[in-house]
């Protein structure tokens, strides 16, 4: 079982449990605007398998691989409703998905919540994924201590892996009105957790709540963050920090507008327009980088390719990879309250897997991983 190594602190957000179980946060609610923003844009995603933000490009088309979650494929790790999914290979060879809110029984709210969890496809090829273990044997066990008390969480918002450690970064408190984050790091890919720190939720004035990590090849992680909180206008904030350093706090170094100019010690200064953002995304891949991002209006999810971390991302054309439907109208990218986004490492830009999540109604919440092609880059 993992063990806790740091204490956390009292929480002083804690709220009234939601409707959707005994103990389970009311999620119906968060995800009411952007499930209507879904169908708004149906309407105009009809036709469009993907559209590029900027200059004429090629088309972007993608099509569903398979589901990873569900029932049928997770339940006998009493996990058959979960979502998320960040996926991150693993020293061992195989592919650890790091999900997020997780009930057993009927659906959604059931009984047995659990976040984090960690579910395993021993094949770490791209195209040959499939679940087929759980951290924690028979029943998915959750990752680092959270006893969902007055309705708090621990929502991972990314997994990665350099050399042979795993780390893996949480936001905590009630969904979407966060308390702090906190770092944790594996050395055994994934089963055990050892904490290392912790950020206050207002730092940036919260824009470094979400974060997530590029392994570069030049001894960096780069560091992108945002706000955690779909309904709040947050920049997109730039960090860079040593790889043997990403449990220092105080070694992660800022990238920002001062002066007239832009560099690495200014106080951080958002990368681009200022908007609301869903989960988030940021990977090295060939030579280039890549952003990926659930687009909160209209809603869709989108990718960012360019050749540097410091790279212009307000001139970058954006483009969407998944576009939104509604349930019953699902063909090729267009997916019923799609959300996440992850890159599945070992794809590349030409043939782009990703884990995306839907949840559209209490028994249809579920890891998918879909295929992108048409990129630009």
């Amino acid at each position: 079982m993992p063990e806790q190594h740091a204490p956390r602190p009292a929480r002083h957000d804690g709220q009234a449990p939601g409707p959707d179980g005994p103990n389970a946060p009311s999620r119906r609610l968060l995800l009411r605007s952007a499930a209507a923003g879904g169908v708004a844009a149906a309407a105009l995603a009809a036709g469009a398998p993907g559209a590029v933000a900027g200059p004429a490009a090629k088309r972007v088309t993608g099509a569903k691989v398979r589901d990873l979650t569900g029932p049928a494929l997770t339940g006998r790790f009493a996990a058959p409703w979960t979502d998320l999914g960040i996926p991150a290979r693993c020293p061992d060879g195989s592919m650890l998905f790091v999900c997020g809110d997780t009930f057993d029984g009927g659906g959604v709210g059931g009984p047995d919540w659990r976040s984090p969890v960690g579910l395993r496809s021993s094949n770490a090829v791209p195209g040959s994924l499939v679940v087929d273990g759980a951290v924690g044997g028979s029943r998915a066990v959750g990752l680092v201590p959270e006893g969902h008390t007055g309705g708090t969480t621990a929502i991972p918002s990314d997994v990665f892996t350099v050399g042979r450690t795993m780390y893996m970064h949480l936001m905590r408190g009630v969904i979407y009105r966060t308390h702090h984050t906190d770092f944790w790091r594996s050395d055994d890919s994934g089963r055990t957790w050892r904490y290392l720190c912790q950020w206050p939720a207002g730092l940036h004035g919260g824009q470094f709540q979400q974060k997530t990590y590029a392994v570069a090849d030049d001894g960096y992680l780069y560091v992108l963050s945002t706000a955690f909180n779909r309904e709040a206008v947050s920049g997109l904030l730039l960090h860079r920090v040593r790889q043997d350093s990403p449990g220092d706090p105080a070694a992660y170094e800022p990238w920002g507008y001062a002066g007239g100019a832009w560099g690495w010690s200014n106080p951080p200064t958002t990368i681009t327009s200022p908007r609301r953002w869903g989960e988030i995304c940021f990977r090295a891949i060939a030579g280039r980088y890549a952003l990926t991002w659930l687009n909160m209006s209209p809603l869709d999810i989108r990718a960012q390719i360019f050749a540097s971390p410091t790279s212009n991302l307000f001139t970058t054309a954006e483009q969407a990879m998944i576009v939104p439907t509604v349930p019953g109208r699902e063909t090729g990218n267009a997916v019923a309250s799609p959300y996440g986004g992850f890159i599945v490492p070992g794809s590349g830009l030409d043939d782009l897997h990703i884990a995306v999540s839907q949840w559209y109604d209490n028994r249809n919440y579920r890891v998918m991983q879909y295929r992108v092609n048409g990129l630009t880059y």
